[in-house]
């Protein structure tokens, strides 16, 4: 058990210093619910071995049998007295010694209790095999009430007790305990490891001076300049600290680094969950007396404290946002610059919030980007494509057309604007096909798309290989000589028609089980276009052919979606047949053609 327990409990051995300055500060907290006066210091001494001492409760003889050689055992669980102070404690699982264990084959531990001052002081001797001894020291020992736990490095765990190595590791873990804790290595000068109180806590001369102190705390343990730093306060669970805002965006993917701290100690320094997803725009430092750590004290324990605690959280959080918009708007307008991601996907749970944020969060629209507050205004018909690539399709046609659309294909988009008439009465939110589009672009004149027919049935001849049909019209600009317009059933059908051709056997005919009338994609040819009325009249079938492959290959290229290897060749073979036209026709054949 102390192996199993000891070597895959906890993920590195540097756990073992938290679990010794633990034990020693639970032991202080014993003493003083029992004397308040008690003295209260912990001291670690590091040469060739290490030593632990504190001022705390101390064991009696019986106690040691009963907790130090019992593995789940725990003198705050089971001691008289304090049992109903639990709380006051962090270890409560009876197993932190054996954290020591991963560094060392022998721990020592001399104990005198505080409880029963004519106890004798007892020294307890284990091994990473389960053996250990007990002996009841001398009267006359002048040993003081509290505990000294000593360790010698196992062979090739001397890495562990470099007095630089283990200050670091000290004030990682300490540096918030509420008792004087000092490192003391082989110079004889004790070097202090706790720094309380927290920073968010000490009395600062001005606003401005404690901003500078938290900025500089934040760049110390996060390594960036904070956007701006708002303070966290739970008195139900005794939960102080404070959020440090990220100056640039982060991934919502990407786990924060938060950083938790119980009754002083630190439980953990990736603790995600303690804020809701959408809240990845800020690093936390947080001590709580009320949270519960799980029994390795490196994550905390997922119950309904803690989720009150995140719910909580994010409400402050949700409060600071919509406070930015009436306290500090440039302040807010560079938040969005970075984390206008976060604040969307928020705002759709958030009527209060979407409404005050409206006038600041950007949108990609047919007006470019700009906030739907504004873009309502000017389009109170709003139209909302479902993927980035119909956005794209469809913008330049649709901004000369005097339509407003929003590219409804970004995450969380999609979502907010579909409420909007929900907060702007008289606005109305449609979703865009590629039929309203089609709709807007004006018809041709009769007799000029008989005139045409020739070249239009050639056109689609040349497209239907592409699953595409072919359409006159006129529309604006006229710089655009083609449109393709295409919709998510006409792409889903083209792509299992790929898949079933290259496919064989009983995956080909699933495939083909699932062949489906869908609508076609459309190569609109624009006849308000100069160029597309000079390839309309080219009597040469193959040069036109050629023309056609290149006005695809340009719609294509202008909706701007990812290019299967088919089209590539195709926009290879429409380029290099257009150019060995040209080069033809200006006489550049070769010596024998000449």
């Amino acid at each position: 058990m102390v192996d199993l327990l000891s070597h895959h409990l906890y993920s590195s051995p540097r756990v073992y210093i938290r679990e010794l300055m633990q034990n020693a500060v639970d032991a202080i907290t014993a003493r003083r619910l029992l004397d308040p006066a008690a003295p209260a210091a912990v001291e670690i001494r590091v040469g060739d071995r290490l030593t632990v001492t504190d001022s705390g409760v101390g064991l009696t003889e019986d106690e040691v049998h009963r907790f130090l050689a019992t593995i789940g055992r725990s003198s705050k669980r089971d001691a008289d007295g304090l049992i109903e102070a639990r709380s006051e404690f962090v270890g409560q699982f009876g197993i932190g010694l054996l954290a020591c264990f991963v560094v060392a084959d022998e721990i020592t531990v001399v104990t005198r209790s505080a409880r029963d001052p004519e106890a004798p002081a007892v020294q307890w001797h284990g091994y990473a095999d389960g053996r250990y001894a007990i002996r009841t020291l001398p009267a006359g020992a002048g040993i003081e009430p509290g505990t000294t736990v000593t360790l010698v490095p196992r062979p090739g765990a001397e890495e562990w007790f470099g007095a630089a190595r283990l200050a670091e590791l000290a004030r990682h873990y300490g540096r918030l305990l509420r008792y004087p804790v000092t490192l003391t290595g082989s110079d004889g000068i004790p070097v202090p490891i706790s720094d309380t109180p927290a920073v968010w806590d000490r009395p600062q001369a001005s606003p401005r001076a404690r901003r500078e102190a938290l900025d500089a705390h934040c760049r110390e343990l996060f390594e960036f300049e904070p956007l701006d730093v708002i303070d966290l306060d739970i008195p139900l669970v005794g939960l102080r600290g404070v959020a440090y805002v990220l100056p640039t965006s982060a991934p919502p993917s990407r786990k924060a680094g938060h950083r938790v701290h119980l009754k002083g100690m630190l439980v953990s320094d990736q603790a995600a969950e303690l804020l809701p997803d959408w809240a990845f725009f800020v690093r936390c430092v947080v001590d709580s007396d009320g949270l519960r750590p799980t029994a390795s004290r490196e994550a905390l324990y997922e119950d309904e404290s803690l989720a009150a605690v995140r719910e909580a959280l994010g409400t402050r959080l949700r409060d600071w946002l919509a406070g930015l918009a009436a306290s500090d708007p440039a302040l807010l307008g560079r938040f969005l610059s970075a984390h206008h991601l976060a604040v969307k996907a928020l705002a759709r749970y958030d009527d209060e919030l979407l409404r005050a944020l409206l006038p600041w969060l950007p949108f990609e629209t047919t007006d470019g980007s700009v906030t739907l507050d504004e873009f309502s205004r000017s389009h109170p018909t709003i139209l909302v494509t479902q993927t980035v690539e119909e956005f794209r399709q469809v913008s330049s046609i649709a901004a000369a057309a005097g339509l407003g659309v929003v590219n409804g294909g970004y995450a969380y988009d999609r979502d907010l604007v579909r409420r909007l008439p929900d907060l702007r009465p008289g606005t109305s939110v449609l979703d865009l096909d590629p039929d309203t589009v089609t709709a807007h672009l004006d018809s041709v004149d009769p007799a000029v798309e008989l005139a045409a027919a020739r070249f239009l049935a050639l056109a689609r001849k040349v497209v239907d290989g592409y699953g595409c049909d072919v359409a006159l019209r006129s529309f604006h600009p006229v710089t655009v000589p083609a449109l393709l317009i295409d919709n998510r059933e006409a792409r889903h059908e083209r792509r299992r028609a790929e898949q079933e051709a290259a496919s064989d056997g009983l995956w080909a005919d699933i495939l083909g089980a699932l062949r489906s009338a869908a609508p076609r994609a459309q190569l609109v040819l624009n006849h308000q276009c100069p160029l597309v009325r000079r390839v309309a009249a080219i009597a040469d079938t193959h040069l036109a052919e050629t023309a056609v492959e290149g006005l695809y290959g340009q719609a294509l290229l202008l909706s701007r979606r990812p290019l299967r290897p088919s089209e590539h060749a195709q926009l290879n073979r429409a380029f290099l047949g257009l150019l060995e036209h040209a080069t033809h026709d200006s006489g550049q054949g070769t010596e024998d053609e000449r």
